[in-house]
């Protein structure tokens, strides 16, 4: 439970506040995750990036760079995002939700389901901490420890990239979310959500780095995607059907990015 709120004016204070009350501390960005479960924080002290000035969209030549505190709808709003994270983006089903959370927020919160990440995997993006140090998505995502995003870079606007989401009902939890991308040269990115087991409670999205050097397709590619998967059953689904609708959700995305790359 939140009992102390502090808003820093500058990003070398908020680290100094996070380092004085480590331990008790979190950082508040839109708070849509750290007010509901499953992701309810226990800390008791809130530090703002309100005042930090994270939430600004530009482009740089291909690149593009996006502010940490940047709303989930103005992803969708801004003409300057790819295609790809405006529709990464939608996959969070709630305008309401869409309006408090945050760009950084989606990918540093320990969550069950991380609706944005494949895309952003797809999509080569990387985050820019607020000590100066870059990083991977997949490989902060893979730390057990988040620190602080600045903001996060998608080094080309123009790479084929696109994702789906696959869930029940319109507001239900996601079965699987996919995301596939093709470069220039015909390099592919297949990054996956909901398909290997989550660790302390957070997913972990992965690519199937083995399946991006072959040149499968059809049911070959289906079922190398449905091998290539560990998923755990649960309510949403039993591991056969994750396996199977990955594997299917895969080999669709490919080919409707293979005819898209081809066209551009």
């Amino acid at each position: 439970m939140i009992e102390h709120y502090l808003r820093p004016d500058s990003t070398a204070q908020a680290l100094d506040l996070m380092q004085q009350h480590a331990g008790a501390a979190t950082w508040f960005a839109g708070g849509s995750k750290l007010n509901a479960a499953p992701s309810k924080t226990e800390k008791t002290v809130a530090i703002s990036l309100d005042n930090l000035a994270f939430d600004k969209i530009e482009q740089h030549g291909e690149a593009l760079h996006i502010g940490a505190m940047c709303r989930i709808q103005n992803l969708i709003d801004s003409e300057l995002v790819p295609v790809a994270l405006k529709q990464a983006a939608a996959f969070i089903y709630s305008r309401h939700v869409r309006n408090q959370a945050t760009l950084g927020g989606e990918i540093a919160a320990f969550q069950p389901e991380a609706l944005l990440v494949p895309s952003l995997m797809a999509l080569k993006a990387r985050v820019v901490l607020a000590d100066g140090r870059e990083s991977e998505v997949e490989d902060y995502i893979a730390a057990d420890e988040r620190d602080l995003i600045a903001k996060v870079i998608i080094p080309d606007v123009n790479l084929t990239c696109i994702g789906y989401n696959i869930v029940r009902s319109a507001a239900g939890l996601a079965v699987v979310t996919a995301a596939v991308s093709i470069d220039k040269e015909g390099n592919k990115i297949i990054a996956l959500d909901g398909v290997s087991p989550t660790r302390n409670g957070a997913a972990r999205p992965i690519r199937l780095r083995d399946i991006e050097k072959q040149d499968l397709k059809g049911e070959l590619l289906e079922q190398a995607v449905a091998d290539a998967v560990h998923p755990v059953a649960n309510i949403i689904g039993s591991v056969e059907y994750k396996r199977y609708i990955a594997g299917v959700v895969v080999t669709d995305l490919l080919a409707e990015c293979q005819h898209l790359a081809e066209e551009a």
